[in-house]
């Protein structure tokens, strides 16, 4: 049975822009769409009300994920949607439903005023418990849509920490550009020589160094992948300054950013990672967070 393009869906515009943008990645990728709606039972005191009970609220909430799926079936005739009500908190059933999906997909406020995400608690919650990946979504802008028909040549951004290239990471990446045939563009963020918190007059040519170790290190993670996706256009970017900054930049001209979460059990819980957590917030296109050890 194949996996699924999961989307998880509230009725609101961002959830609605998540299930488009759900059913342009499954079509370039052949997989069904599935529309994942979690009910929470309407408390006794709220049952009990004659306008609001339980079965008007199970109703309406049973309504959702019915007409999602029709208005999906017409704009995309090609792909299969199915539908599915689950019970309990939203963010444990949606990690509970990304187990088995090719990627689940989430919509995202976008900041009023400001390019950008707000990512509620129930995003959070599932991009750091759940290792499949997650891709948030905003309505409006780049992100209406992520493939090659509405956003012409964007490239697919892939964020690296060449300390530690992760395959799952990269293969992904790699895949999403070759689907929507743009090319990928991998940034690599590295910080100033170690003389400029202090203060001291920048060396050149220490700076020079750095910026070569870090381009060729680039390189160097990179060559597996470019002989495994010889159709993919690759563009290397090594810069220096904080990662989050350079990817959050790139984002503006993106069909989707890709980045990485490390796998990290703890007695406080999962664990995003700072870089991650920026991009989440800030960038203008979809993001993709990929978790990996």
């Amino acid at each position: 049975m194949p996996r699924t393009i999961t989307v998880g869906l509230d009725g609101s515009p961002e959830s609605r822009a998540a299930a488009e943008w759900a059913a342009e990645e499954a079509e370039s990728r052949g997989l069904p769409v599935r529309l994942v709606h979690v009910w929470q039972p309407v408390p006794e005191p709220i049952a009990q009300a004659p306008l609001l009970g339980a079965e008007t609220h199970q109703h309406w909430t049973e309504r959702i994920p019915r007409e999602s799926a029709e208005e999906l079936r017409l704009a995309h005739p090609g792909i299969e949607v199915t539908t599915e009500q689950l019970n309990g908190v939203p963010a444990e059933a949606l990690v509970r439903a990304a187990q088995d999906a090719e990627l689940l997909v989430l919509g995202s406020r976008g900041l009023s005023g400001v390019g950008g995400f707000l990512v509620g608690s129930v995003g959070l919650a599932v991009v750091a418990s759940t290792e499949r990946p997650v891709v948030l979504v905003r309505p409006g802008g780049q992100t209406a849509g992520g493939h090659a028909a509405t956003t012409g040549r964007r490239p697919v951004v892939l964020g690296l920490d060449t300390s530690n290239p992760d395959a799952a990471l990269i293969e992904f990446a790699f895949e999403a550009a070759a689907a929507r045939g743009v090319p990928l563009c991998v940034l690599h963020g590295w910080n100033e020589p170690y003389y400029y918190p202090y203060g001291m007059a920048p060396d050149p040519q220490v700076t020079e160094m750095v910026a070569q170790s870090a381009a060729a290190a680039l390189d160097e993670a990179l060559k597996p992948w470019q002989q495994k996706h010889p159709g993919v256009e690759v563009v290397t970017q090594s810069r220096s300054g904080s990662p989050s900054v350079v990817l959050i930049d790139a984002s503006h001209e993106a069909s989707l950013v890709v980045v990485g979460r490390r796998i990290r059990r703890s007695s406080i819980g999962a664990h995003i990672g700072p870089v991650t957590h920026a991009v989440l917030h800030h960038s203008t296109a979809p993001v993709a967070v990929i978790a990996h050890h």
